[in-house]
């Protein structure tokens, strides 16, 4: 699934205002990152990860890792913030980010 460019401007507008959920620091990727990382975006769909890694290549390795393992896709990275997206097949539009926003749109 790519995103289309007006799709990723309207998904950027909404994780403007969303908080890293999770924070990958030195340890990397273990098991039960890629575990916590899964269930945000199944709960949330839109979700922003935290990447406290210094090295430009380690980075972008790990956010290879997490969109081939977790099937996400990458809507923005910013700095050490990396902004994703998984739709869920049945979304909860009490958790999810894409349906609780007012301008959400299908």
């Amino acid at each position: 699934m790519t995103i289309s460019n007006d799709d990723k401007k309207h998904l950027r507008r909404l994780g403007h205002k969303l908080n890293p959920v999770v924070t990958v620091a030195a340890k990397g990727l273990t098991e039960s990152v890629i575990a916590e990382i899964d269930r945000a975006l199944n709960d949330h769909e839109l979700i922003k990860v935290k990447l406290s890694v210094d090295d430009r290549e380690v980075k972008q390795t790990i956010i290879e890792t997490l969109t081939d393992t977790l099937g996400a896709e990458v809507v923005q990275t910013i700095g050490h913030i990396v902004l994703l997206l998984r739709r869920a097949e049945q979304p909860n539009r009490h958790l999810s980010n894409l349906l609780r926003s007012p301008s959400a749109r299908q």
